[in-house]
């Protein structure tokens, strides 16, 4: 020891290097090797190398001094805390590059994807994404215990590994919720996200009333709320749909096996328990009407099939579903609840759809017009007509980081960076994504394009699917659903 302390940093460093085993050295070269790849992708300084050369041959720093300790509570207790370190940054890195567990929180997928269903997504198919924000804790999203649960900066710009292919037609997709960016705090974990609530309490009532709506905050891209849906529109490709059928550059669509539609209805029985369960049908998703009221009579005048003493019903509903009631021999009459929406109610659907400010008069079962949208590709330049301006400035402005774009309207002109633009060529590949559950589903018909710095990952299996709505003796478990594909229509 005293031999030791006499030598001079050069002769202690020497003596180091010569104790390390050739094992340890080889450990060191693979580490190192995954490390230098890993900082020259991300752009960062190798400067930690010196830090990781330190661990695994010179040790100067007393990392794992509580080894040495003579207090056998020190050794235990550090001994978890070495171990939990790990942990966490393995799981860091498995979250954030392989793959993570996913829970389907709303019915916007239904029947393909049920509500309690936890999925394992897969991040490496698309490609893994580069984290926005790199110093987060691996299992939380947002916030841990009231606080949040990532720092700001460092950030990084948007990175993504080549992966096995791209996003295909047909892929389900989990992916940051686009119009996510702006929140007020009270309503993230709401359907009425900020553009919504604007719109309807506008921009000063938002950031002046602090009670109600909370603060007014940004969101980097990966710590924005989780959406899964299907991807139905590719970059390049012209949308639309007509009488609820999405059409692909001029192509009629199949509907997935598992699509399903609002529908009122009429049975000549009352469904019970027993009937929602042989239907597969939550409770929740069932309403009913009195016949013999107003709501009856006005439903009752567009079943001309149904009877007095029938019971009306509201419901999301497959075709399978439609044809069991009818092979039952319940079913009097059914129509679509958006073919008679807006005479029952009086509905706007033109106010809800986007693109906001548009006089098109589009709906969810009728978007895009005649002539359909053209979705953005990377690459692909279009003309900036008032139209265009319309469809594309949450692109140009949120996505694509021109936010002081804007479009003036007196001279019929958009300015991007302070000049006037006539063009605009997009950075990115955008896609337009739609829930299986059409009448109930938040999606792109709402909110717009996805860009592709906002995707996560594709489902591959469902790893375990709890029912809410039932007991563990009344079906919570839905044993028929564990391991299996969270896409059956691509495992076709």
């Amino acid at each position: 020891m005293e031999k030791e302390q006499n030598m001079s940093f050069g002769e202690d460093f020497r003596r180091r290097i010569k104790e390390i085993k050739l094992s340890r050295w080889i450990r060191f070269g693979v580490v190192s090797l995954i490390f230098i790849f890993w900082t020259i992708w991300l752009g960062w300084p190798l400067l930690f190398l010196i830090l990781l050369f330190d661990i695994y041959i010179t040790g100067y720093i007393p990392f794992t001094w509580w080894k040495k300790s003579k207090t056998p509570w020190v050794k235990s207790v550090m001994s978890w805390v070495d171990a939990i370190v790990y942990a966490l940054i393995l799981v860091y890195f498995v979250f954030a590059f392989v793959g993570q567990n996913y829970q389907i929180p709303s019915s916007s997928l239904e029947k393909t994807l049920l509500t309690g269903d936890y999925l394992w997504v897969n991040k490496m198919v698309y490609g893994p994404r580069v984290p926005f924000t790199p110093v987060h804790f691996p299992l939380v999203h947002n916030k841990l215990f009231g606080v949040k649960s990532y720092l700001d900066s460092p950030s990084n710009s948007y990175k993504r590994l080549k992966g096995l292919r791209n996003v295909e037609e047909g892929d389900i997709v989990v992916f940051n919720f686009p119009a996510g960016d702006t929140v007020a705090e009270k309503f993230e974990e709401t359907p009425m996200y900020y553009d919504l609530l604007v719109k309807q309490y506008g921009r000063e009532a938002l950031h002046r009333d602090k009670q109600r709506f909370g603060d007014i905050i940004y969101r980097p891209v990966d710590r924005r709320q989780n959406f899964v849906k299907r991807a139905v529109g590719l970059p390049g490709q012209n949308f639309r749909i007509s009488d609820d059928v999405i059409y692909i550059d001029g192509e009629a669509r199949p509907f997935p096996e598992n699509v399903q539609f609002n529908y009122v209805f009429a049975t000549n029985t009352a469904l019970l328990e027993q009937d929602l369960k042989d239907l597969d049908m939550a409770p929740s998703d069932l309403s009913a009407f009195d016949w013999r009221g107003e709501t009856g009579a006005n439903l009752r005048h567009f079943l001309p099939g149904s009877a007095d003493g029938n019971y009306l019903y509201m419901a999301p509903l497959t075709n399978g579903m439609i044809e069991q009631m009818k092979s039952k021999g319940i079913l009097t009459d059914y129509v679509k609840f958006n073919d008679i929406s807006h005479y029952f109610m009086g509905m706007d659907m033109n106010s809800m759809v986007f693109p906001y400010g548009s006089d098109a008069d589009w709906t969810l079962s009728d978007f895009g017009g005649d002539k359909g949208i053209l979705i953005p590709a990377k690459g692909m330049t279009v003309e900036l007509t008032p139209e265009n301006w319309t469809l594309y400035q949450r692109c140009i402005r949120n996505y694509e980081g021109h936010d002081e774009a804007y479009f003036d309207e007196a001279s019929q002109t958009a300015y991007i960076g302070g000049e006037p633009a006539r063009t605009y060529t997009f950075g990115m590949d955008y896609y337009f994504m739609m829930g299986d559950n059409r009448d109930n589903s938040q999606d792109s018909r709402f909110w717009g394009f996805v860009p592709e710095d906002h995707i996560v990952g594709t489902p591959m299996i469902v790893l375990a699917s709890f029912d809410q709505e039932r007991g563990l003796s009344d079906g919570k478990i839905r044993w028929n659903r564990i391991l299996r594909s969270a896409n059956p229509d691509k495992s076709k």
